[in-house]
């Protein structure tokens, strides 16, 4: 079965600062992601690793190279038409929340949706959906402040959710909560992924990274390993002897009815 690119970067570069104080933060990326993966970046601080995350969710451009989102060029896109496919396509759950404090958690759920021009009513039904899947409806009415640190980021969860995106970014998403708090984040992130979505998260946390199903180690702005670039070898060789082996029934029984035809004759 085919497998569905939704992410395909070619020969990515992004340079910080000017001449002698130019800083290549990543070099030559080449990477491809597919539908329903489970994706961890890893890497250690300073490695390159936030920066590949933030040009993979168009939140940052490269300096050169394309990143190609669902088969489309987001590099020559404008910025409204950037706003929109990054709007429509994605979902992001952050260490930091991101959450505006004065709102109540049906406000900061239903932002994506306002942005997109979802009507009041439908994004407020949207929004109550999201909010019970990650087990907050009875705190819809409360002020974002008014939260602990793990309500915030299920609250973050139901945002990214709320669009029904194809691609999901969690970038450190359990790094400021507790180990049992971390558990139920990464269990909602991870159910979200049994039903389809991509899910992309970057992080130190090696034990967090071996529950997806591909790691890619980043170190000093390059690829080092990529555990799914093996295995889409391993699935492209088995492919090919399938396909070898079915040519070859096929050309034995072509030959075995050729014989028959003969001696008949």
């Amino acid at each position: 079965m085919e497998m569905n690119k939704v992410i395909e970067v070619k020969n990515l570069v992004k340079v910080y600062g000017k001449r002698s104080a130019a800083f290549k933060a990543l070099k030559n990326i080449d990477l491809d992601i597919y539908e329903g993966e489970s994706v961890a970046i890893i890497g250690k601080s300073g490695s390159g690793k936030s920066t590949l995350m933030h040009l993979l969710a168009l939140l940052d451009k490269p300096t050169s190279g394309t990143i190609k989102i669902e088969g489309v060029d987001s590099t020559k896109l404008r910025a409204r038409k950037l706003n929109r496919l990054r709007n429509r396509s994605f979902g992001f759950v952050f260490q930091q929340f991101f959450m505006n404090p004065n709102d109540t958690v049906l406000e900061n759920v239903m932002l994506p949706l306002k942005i997109a021009g979802t009507k009041r009513k439908a994004r407020r039904e949207l929004a109550k959906s999201a909010l019970k899947t990650v087990g907050l409806e009875e705190r819809i009415k409360f002020k974002a402040n008014d939260l602990s640190g793990g309500q915030k980021q299920r609250v973050c969860i139901a945002r990214a959710l709320v669009n029904n995106p194809s691609i999901i970014f969690a970038d450190e998403p359990t790094g400021n909560l507790d180990s049992a708090t971390g558990d139920k984040v990464i269990k909602l992130l991870f159910n979200a992924n049994k039903k389809g979505t991509t899910l992309i998260i970057v992080t130190h946390d090696e034990d967090l990274a071996k529950l997806c199903s591909r790691q890619v180690r980043v170190m000093d702005g390059k690829i080092v390993e990529d555990t799914g670039a093996k295995e889409l070898k391993k699935a492209t060789r088995a492919a090919a002897k399938a396909a070898k082996a079915t040519k070859s029934t096929k050309d034995t029984k072509s030959s075995t009815k050729t014989a028959k035809k003969g001696a008949k004759a």
